[in-house]
């Protein structure tokens, strides 16, 4: 293997430091990037392009001095474009969408000193928790190779937890970038709504459900990459609250005592696996350890509305997302362009009306008042991130129509109400199974308290640390 051999005793601010001393240089980290990607990839198929060329050639032409100066990044297949690159929202009718413009969040890592060098898997328009589109086949779980690394950021939950890179970029609008996280033993961060950007060309994603950062090793990179993210833009629809210290320096900085509702009860249909409730209560058990006052509380809030509110939001921007392709192309989508499952969105779509999204987006406000009422008496709420361990592949996509929903509940459980109220929420490493299989905690903090959860977040990063922990597909193997 060429390029940097130390490559895996170091995060993302890690390896930028080695560079900015000049202990190794961009061209080395990238060198490693690409070998590592050359040599896993063909098992987990996370990685669908490579820009290898475009990023010599920004290592070439000068870095920008910034908080990640050489490191290798990834971005996902799914709304970020990158000129001169094609973005196919894991779609054949998109296949050849090249872009001839960054998007607005892709400018602010260039300028924080990333090396984008390709883009990560994700299944066709984003619509489900796991990877597995038609385009380009599905994508697997480094600790265990039959099972899913999630939806739908599980190319860039594959390719960091693999050791190709120490973070990549992922998005969540239902549980998209916590959910990989949990299924692949990382970091997963949905920052509150409006944190990081959704521009140019858009406002918002998923009428404020979806939005972009990454998934990470550490606690750390994902505090400092969100600094260098965060901001509003001209025109933006709105913005999260302001926050007045740096996110890096609340994960040093240890929590006072907190009041935390534990959820032991899944919220949605279906239970939890056993394992999966062992695992909450081992997680209730250290966070007592650490001072913090754990009680059993659950927000009360309308879940049927918010459940059918989630169903008319996506399926409306699906419909929308393909219609307006047709007009760019000129013409009418097919089953070859589209998936089935995305042929099924758009036929409910159309099931809809006007009165439906405004009554779903109404919903959805009903939900954050309920859920900000909530966090007057609580700071954090802990629930497992999903009801069991990763499913195996087919598990969810091969389905029978009548079956489809209830697997995504089985798997599921509660990640995508706090797209709907826009808080910030986290899955950390903290667990893991009998068959040596990541088990994601999850934790929300009231809107736009970011900082807090990351403060947490490193506490619990330094009494339980993962970093040691490794899936048996691994590029340092």
């Amino acid at each position: 293997m060429s390029g940097f051999s130390d490559y895996d005793q170091f995060d993302g601010l890690g390896l930028a430091e080695l560079v900015a001393k000049r202990e190794v240089s961009a061209e080395e980290l990238l060198e490693e990037a690409i070998s590592r990607t050359e040599k896993v990839n063909g098992e987990i198929n996370a990685v669908v392009h490579k820009h290898y060329d475009e990023a010599k050639s920004a290592i070439a032409n000068g870095l920008p001095e910034g908080p990640f100066t050489g490191v290798p990044f990834l971005l996902k297949d799914l709304h970020l474009l990158l000129t001169g690159t094609i973005t196919t929202y894991g779609s054949a009718f998109f296949k050849d969408n090249q872009a001839d413009h960054d998007s607005t969040l892709v400018s602010r890592y260039k300028k924080a000193g990333l090396v984008i060098f390709g883009k990560t898997n994700t299944p066709e328009f984003g619509a489900v928790p796991v990877t597995e589109p038609r385009l380009f086949g599905a994508t697997r779980n480094p600790w265990d190779l039959t099972r899913t690394p999630g939806g739908s950021s599980g190319g860039a939950s594959a390719s960091v937890a693999s050791g190709i890179l120490p973070m990549a970029n992922a998005s969540d609008g239902g549980g998209s970038i916590r959910i990989p996280a949990s299924c692949a033993g990382l970091v997963g961060l949905k920052p509150t709504r409006g944190r990081t950007p959704a521009g140019p060309d858009r406002g918002e994603g998923w009428a404020g459900q979806s939005i972009s950062h990454a998934v990470t090793l550490t606690v750390r990179d994902s505090a400092a990459l969100l600094d260098a993210t965060t901001g509003s833009e001209p025109g933006d629809p709105y913005h999260a609250p302001h926050q007045n210290s740096s996110f890096l320096e609340c994960v040093t900085q240890a929590p006072k005592k907190l009041r935390i509702a534990v959820a032991s009860e899944k919220w949605g249909e279906g239970d939890y696996q056993p394992e999966v409730s062992d695992a909450l209560q081992e997680t209730v058990n250290l966070l007592q350890q650490l001072g913090h006052q754990v009680e059993e509380a659950a927000p009360d809030y309308d879940r049927e509305a918010v459940g059918m509110a989630a169903g008319v939001i996506i399926t409306a921007n699906t419909a929308l997302a393909v219609r307006l392709r047709s007009e760019q192309l000129g013409r009418e989508v097919t089953d070859q362009d589209i998936e089935p499952l995305t042929q099924a969105l758009i036929a409910a779509a159309k099931g809809f009306s006007a009165e439906d999204y405004s009554k779903a987006v109404l919903a959805n406000q009903q939900a954050g008042r309920a859920l900000g009422k909530f966090h007057e008496d609580y700071d954090i709420i802990l629930s497992p991130t999903l009801s069991r361990e990763p499913v195996p592949i087919g598990f969810i996509m091969d389905a029978s129509e009548e079956e489809f929903g209830l697997k995504i509940s089985q798997f599921m459980a509660d990640t995508a109400l706090f797209n709907q109220t826009g808080q910030p929420s986290i899955s950390l490493p903290l667990c893991w199974s009998q068959n040596n299989l990541p088990l994601g905690m999850m934790f929300t903090a009231a809107f736009g308290n970011d900082g807090l959860l990351l403060s947490l977040a490193g506490q619990l990063e330094k009494a339980q640390p993962w970093w040691d922990k490794r899936p048996p597909v691994h590029a340092s193997n």
